[in-house]
């Protein structure tokens, strides 16, 4: 997962505004207590701080994997 798919998939699950709100407040206990914005410039994997907001947030596991995108027209 890259830096970009992680915020796509923090902006689909939790809003726009919202997904950056929580990525600066949440702490991450199994991350340390970092939030997600620390963990990422830690240099700790998106997947990794993904799946730890998905658990804390009771995000279903079948949304772990983002929302479908659909493919561009050529």
């Amino acid at each position: 997962m890259k830096n970009s798919e992680f915020w796509r998939n923090m902006d689909q699950e939790f809003g726009s505004g919202y997904s950056r709100t929580l990525a600066d407040s949440l702490a991450l206990t199994e991350l340390g207590s970092l939030n997600a914005t620390q963990a990422l410039r830690k240099g700790i994997k998106p997947r990794q701080v993904w799946e730890a907001i998905c658990r804390v947030q009771d995000v279903p596991p079948e949304r772990w994997l983002g929302m479908d995108i659909e493919p561009k027209d050529s």
